[in-house]
């Protein structure tokens, strides 16, 4: 019978089943890559919505039987190409289907959750109080209005994040050089400028050759004192070294991650180490996606397309 490998939520793989029916059996496994390794040879499909496990060459080798792999993300730079474009295997993701995420938002939610606990240093004063503290002036917030946003990647979460930080008052500038145009309320600014000139710094841009470091050494190096930086897009757009260095220095004021290089080994990461030590770096664990609601839809997209792949 076709087998479907799926990756993720529970509540992805019911509506991945509603899809699917009896056409096919959905083989839901722990995403880890011993437990990946043992199923993927009897698979016709992945349908990964977890980005969890590192699908490479060597594991997809095995696959014989593959002819499509769905992803509920838009992203899929953890899945190697070589042995999937020498069998002309495609590889399907959400950025083909824009019209449907235009309106899934907990991405977005995030990022601005991410800037609020970094402006107001939520954390640390959550941990104050537990430890039986009352000290309101050992944390001291930044407030929002007045202040400038800028984001780097004006698409959609990027301009979901817009209007929060008009709604609290900011000026708001971005640079998208894919724009022709940017979305209504936003400035459009060089990166150099927008490093320079915003005290919140916000990105919103997939991993790409182009997009691989992007925020560079020399653009933290020029940042507005004690700005915060979220970044809730891929680790690798961020150079994590001269991060880690602006957050010593204190040049950088604070950092909110919901993304790291290396995930999802993250044990060895200096980020990880830093934040344990100190209170102005904020990750979670790229979650920013999860919600079960938007969950549910995603991953009914995605196995929509891998039937239309299947199906005669």
């Amino acid at each position: 019978m076709t087998t479907i490998l799926y990756l993720g939520a529970e509540a992805g793989a019911e509506a991945a089943a509603e899809v699917i029916g009896d056409k096919a059996r959905l083989l839901t496994v722990p995403a880890t890559p011993d437990a990946v390794a043992a199923a993927i040879g009897t698979c016709d499909a992945i349908l990964d919505a977890s980005m969890k496990v590192r699908l490479t060459d060597e594991m997809l080798a095995t696959a014989t039987r593959l002819k499509i792999i769905s992803c509920a993300t838009t992203g899929s730079d953890h899945i190697a190409r070589r042995e999937l474009g020498r069998r002309d295997i495609p590889v399907r993701t959400l950025r083909e289907d824009r019209e449907l995420l235009l309106n899934l938002t907990p991405a977005a939610e995030l990022s601005w959750a991410l800037v609020l606990a970094c402006a107001r240093r939520l954390p640390a004063a959550v941990a104050h109080v537990k430890a039986g503290g009352w000290t309101r002036e050992l944390f001291p917030g930044m407030m929002l209005n007045g202040r400038r946003m800028g984001i780097v990647g004006c698409g959609r979460i990027g301009t979901w994040v817009s209007r929060y930080a008009l709604a609290f008052g900011m000026k708001v500038a971005g640079y998208d050089p894919h724009l022709k145009a940017l979305p209504a309320g936003i400035e459009p600014l060089s990166l150099p400028e927008l490093v320079a000139a915003s005290d919140v710094i916000s990105v919103h841009v997939p991993l790409t050759p182009e997009t691989t470091r992007l925020i560079s050494a020399r653009l933290l190096d020029a940042v507005t004192p004690g700005a915060i930086l979220i970044n809730t897009s891929r680790g690798a757009v961020v150079d994590e070294a001269a991060l880690l260095q602006a957050l010593e220095s204190s040049r950088l004021g604070a950092a909110g991650l919901d993304v790291l290089a290396d995930e999802p080994d993250v044990e060895k990461s200096a980020l990880l180490d830093y934040a344990r030590r100190h209170d102005n770096l904020i990750i979670t664990p790229h979650c920013g996606g999860f919600s079960p609601d938007a969950v549910r839809v995603v991953c009914r997209r995605a196995a929509e397309k891998i039937m239309e792949r299947l199906e005669p």
